[in-house]
């Protein structure tokens, strides 16, 4: 199965989990998986959450973020990957000039 970005409308969601501004994200949604291609322009965030029923794995496409995850911080560029398991919690910032660009993968877990 092809899931085309390009063909899927772009959901603004502001403050997004508490965060700052707006992310923009392309969002493909079944009842396993949530599949994403997302923006943070300067300034934007995805405020501190912690994934109760799922994780989450975010690939970075382009730009850098920081992660804050549980109590430690990661610095993200083009090419790396965080996955955030359940139980845990994290929140992604975009603190520099260029979009932070990612694709990000929700799959949900059976209790």
């Amino acid at each position: 199965m092809i899931i085309d970005f390009n063909k899927i409308d772009t959901t603004s969601i502001k403050n997004f989990k508490g965060g700052e501004n707006v992310t923009k994200a392309n969002m493909y949604v079944d009842k396993q998986n949530k599949i994403m291609r997302c923006i943070l322009e300067k300034g934007c965030s995805i405020g501190l959450h912690k994934h109760e029923n799922n994780s989450e794995i975010i690939y970075i496409l382009g730009g850098t973020g920081k992660m804050i995850y549980d109590d430690t911080v990661e610095i993200l560029k083009k090419g790396n990957c965080h996955y955030c398991p359940m139980g845990h919690t994290h929140s992604l910032i975009n603190e520099n000039d260029e979009d932070l660009v990612f694709f990000a993968v929700v799959p949900e877990h059976k209790k």
